[in-house]
């Protein structure tokens, strides 16, 4: 007999209630590894990733790997991730695997397979997905998703200047309010209590670029990823004013303000950091 999976949104929401709003993201740079003496191969990779998913358990809501860190190594660097998300997985800690995947048909399906898919050695808890192809060329993910009780993360509204030339194209009909309100169809279709399982990002330093294209972000109650905290300069008080009203659905990942003092300052790190958007 088959069991249901337990969604996405709903473990995500049990996580940010006991760990708080802390991602801890695992970018691991040349220059990093170089600053922690680690080699820039395989065993740095490893050895870098070990210290921040230790530092995460217990600690914060998720990890968020930024996967072209480990494929720029190639095979190598995909299995030290393989390992990374059976860890995490191991130890209770929810994975965000920032891949930031896109395309149509059967690619899509293959994806969603590699991110999602219950034998796939690379499966993470969600994985980030680029939606400007369409939000309808992602519904293999989507479902699959649905299926496995893994979450998907949906641009919405970065913070590079390059991309607002896109996302904000048409005003008050802008490709990110058509981005975000297909999300919210989804997740009120298929459950949006207490969250929904896909997700949207949304940079922590878009300001009030929501709220002037007239977007809604807590329509659907989708998750929202938002990176900027920390070394790009957004601090805890611009996170809860610019997302006040929905600061319940917010994860907020944290990477190079968490590893720059070295190996043995991660853990005070996070427990600085979570503590910062706790208060």
């Amino acid at each position: 007999m088959s069991v249901t999976p337990v969604p996405f949104g709903a473990r995500l929401a049990q996580a940010i209630s006991t760990h708080g709003h802390l991602c801890v993201g695992i970018d691991p740079h040349p220059g990093l590894l170089q600053a922690w003496g680690l080699p820039d191969d395989a065993e740095g990779l490893r050895r870098f990733s070990s210290v921040l998913l230790g530092a995460a358990e217990g600690r914060a809501a998720a990890i968020k790997p930024q996967v072209a860190l480990y494929e720029r190594h190639g095979s190598r660097g995909l299995a030290v991730l393989e390992e990374l998300l059976e860890q995490a997985r191991e130890a209770g800690v929810l994975s965000v695997a920032d891949a930031k995947r896109g395309d149509i048909g059967s690619t899509m399906a293959g994806y969603a397979q590699a991110w999602l898919g219950e034998d796939s050695p690379l499966r993470a808890d969600s994985v980030t997905l680029s939606p400007y192809l369409g939000v309808g060329a992602l519904m293999p993910a989507l479902e699959l998703a649905e299926q496995t009780g893994r979450g998907v993360w949906v641009l919405g509204l970065t913070s590079n200047p390059e991309g607002q030339r896109v996302q904000h194209a048409g005003g008050p009909d802008s490709a990110a309010g058509r981005v975000v309100a297909d999300v919210a169809a989804w997740n009120r279709e298929h459950g949006d209590v207490p969250l929904g399982s896909v997700g949207l990002v949304v940079g922590a330093t878009t300001g009030s670029a929501a709220k002037d294209l007239g977007i809604d972000l807590g329509a659907g109650r989708p998750p929202l990823l938002t990176p900027g905290y920390g070394a790009q300069g957004a601090t805890a008080a611009d996170l809860r004013r610019d997302f006040a009203g929905v600061w319940d659905q917010v994860l907020v990942p944290a990477s190079r303000s968490l590893a720059h003092n070295g190996p043995s300052g991660v853990v005070q790190c996070v427990v600085e950091a979570a503590r910062d958007l706790a208060a």
